[in-house]
């Protein structure tokens, strides 16, 4: 093989469904492997929420959108098939960011190695950026306690399921949302969540007072949406929301408006947005705090594989619809 297949971004999001249009799937030659680098092909790829925000025009965000006409972002696992780098060798297999792209070539900088026997499908659902965003996000801004009640948007995705099986195996009252019946069944009797609500067909009031009756102490937000207000305004004092996504409004050209600040006050509460590029250089720390529950068999996971790496366009819309079953990655 003397090329590979990349997809660059070319166009910005108008706020409608991601089309072909935004890229150009390109054959570039592969590279020659100097000293100091690695080269490395990429087996699975991630697709998260995020993307939205990197393909954006917005300067003022926590990081750089992809430039126009450059290697769509993304993070993803692969093995080293040639290297003059000495701290890899051929057959390593190592997770990063690596691009829509078949191969990268790089001086090993940001490179982490998997540990052995870890599939590839774990890897993306649990030890990259789901794991860490969920890890990062609930004990360093959530703050959980034995006892207390957490409300999980988004909880059948890659960063609320986990969120939601910490939070258990923590000793807390974990409460789920999610877009189907089939998904609520799935967190509450698969993963242990204590309840679920559905947002597209229960009464929410209704459902979340019977859930939460003594309050919300942890709210963990990845969505929006018409539930968030309600969850909101049932948080007790001293309570901790963690503002990770909101899918709900990516799409869409003025946000929705937020909750009224005045609970915020009268409840002291701590509302913080995070974002994993700050965190980057405690992933260390934090594979350190997910892996024992992961030996313990506390994570449980499920992949949603789409496969080629042009699959990848269509396939961001599942986080518009609901249709992805678990955590979404391409395989190559």
């Amino acid at each position: 093989m003397t090329t590979y297949k990349a997809i660059n971004l070319i166009a910005r999001p108008s706020g409608g469904p991601i089309g072909p249009e935004l890229f150009d799937v390109v054959e570039k030659p592969l590279p020659q492997v100097q000293d100091g680098q690695v080269l490395i092909k990429q087996t699975y790829m991630s697709l998260d929420p995020a993307m939205f925000g990197w393909m954006s025009p917005d300067t003022n965000s926590y990081i750089p959108p992809v430039a126009l006409g450059e290697v769509m972002r993304s993070s993803g696992v692969g093995e080293v098939v040639e290297s003059k780098h000495p701290g890899f060798k051929v057959g390593d297999h190592v997770m990063g960011m690596f691009g829509w792209q078949e191969y990268l070539l790089t001086d090993g900088k940001g490179m982490n190695k998997v540990p052995p026997g870890v599939s590839d499908e774990m890897v993306l659902s649990v030890f990259a950026l789901p794991g860490l965003t969920a890890t990062q996000g609930l004990y360093g801004i959530g703050k959980p306690k034995a006892g207390e009640t957490i409300v999980v948007t988004g909880a059948a995705g890659s960063v609320g399921s986990i969120v939601g099986q910490l939070a258990k195996a923590d000793g807390l009252n974990v409460i789920g949302v999610v877009g189907s019946e089939a998904k609520a069944d799935w967190i509450v009797n698969e993963l242990g969540f204590d309840g679920a609500i559905n947002y597209k067909t229960d009464d929410l009031v209704a459902k979340l007072d019977d859930l939460a009756p003594n309050g919300v102490d942890v709210y963990f937000e990845n969505t929006g949406g018409e539930i968030q207000n309600l969850v909101f305004n049932k948080m007790n004092t001293h309570g901790r929301v963690v503002v990770c996504g909101m899918i709900a409004d990516y799409a869409k050209a003025v946000p929705s408006p937020g909750p009224n600040w005045i609970p915020m006050i009268k409840k002291r509460l701590t509302v913080q947005g995070f974002a994993m590029p700050d965190h980057f250089g405690d992933i260390p720390e934090l594979l350190a705090k997910l892996t024992p529950y992961v030996s313990a068999g506390k994570i449980k996971y499920r992949a949603h594989v789409l496969e080629g790496l042009e699959s990848a366009i269509s396939g961001l819309n599942m986080f518009f619809t609901g249709g992805n079953q678990g955590k979404l990655m391409v395989k190559l």
